[in-house]
């Protein structure tokens, strides 16, 4: 009996080896696909747009006059890049890079990186924009004295992700932004632009979503659509631009 047991889960393993190495290489295949597609579509880009912006991570938020990209491009309309290898662009060639919601997707190194290329394609004197959730706005559920908007939050995340749990704690909360949805990395405003500036940013300016200064920057997010319910992605979501700049530009020929 024991050896028979043994050579079934022998055989599971085996069964879930393999099937594993058959996403693997259906996921492969298609980035092989994506890649030979991508050529194109980045050149035709470039050759139709004089102001050149790149956003990282679209997801369903397709923005004309952007080279729109993602990791799983679910559209003929995005090109696929993965923000943790090098991008295929040229040096100095975009005017604006946007990212929403994808930088805590990655660890921190994988992150500095994302914002070492995107400081590397972007045009010196123009500007990156990050919105990400705000670690400062999760963890301030956890004060006493909850304001009402907070007090709505914890109430609208536990409908709307953890709706077995019934009831309303901040905890559950702040446990499944930190462990769910393929969160790796949690940012406040001091460490993103402490990141930011090591990546060789400067010129730093926090805003809420859909604010900016730059009309190109202004009301770009989705990420309120994607989660049904602006205010509570106007309450988790914060904001920053920073500008790459002018000094060790070299003109490339």
């Amino acid at each position: 009996m024991y050896k028979e047991l043994k050579q079934f889960f022998k055989r599971s393993r085996c069964i879930v080896t393999l099937a594993r190495s058959i996403q693997f290489g259906v996921q492969d295949c298609r980035r092989v696909t994506w890649c030979l597609v991508r050529s194109r579509a980045i050149e035709s880009y470039l050759r139709s747009y004089q102001i050149r912006k790149l956003q990282i991570g679209a997801g369903p938020n397709i923005m004309k006059g952007w080279l729109n990209t993602d990791v799983y491009p679910t559209s003929p309309e995005v090109v696929f890049l993965d923000a943790t290898k090098p991008f295929p662009f040229l040096d100095c060639i975009f005017d604006y890079v946007f990212s929403e919601h994808l930088i805590e997707h990655l660890t921190y190194d994988e992150g500095l990186f994302m914002l070492r290329e995107s400081y590397r394609v972007l045009k010196p004197g123009c500007r990156i924009r990050i919105a990400t959730i705000s670690l400062e706005a999760l963890l301030s559920l956890y004060k006493a004295g909850k304001s009402g908007l907070q007090q709505k939050y914890i109430k609208w995340f536990i409908d709307r992700y953890l709706p077995e749990i019934g009831e309303y704690r901040e905890s559950f909360v702040i446990n499944s932004v930190f462990r769910e949805f393929g969160h790796q990395f949690l940012y406040d405003r001091p460490t993103l632009q402490s990141v930011m500036e090591e990546a060789g940013f400067i010129d730093f300016n926090s805003y809420t979503p859909g604010e900016s200064a730059d009309e190109s920057l202004r009301g770009i997010e989705s990420h309120g659509k994607v989660v049904g319910n602006e205010e509570m992605n106007q309450f988790e979501t914060m904001v920053m631009e920073a500008k790459r700049p002018f000094q060790n530009w070299v003109i490339q020929g």
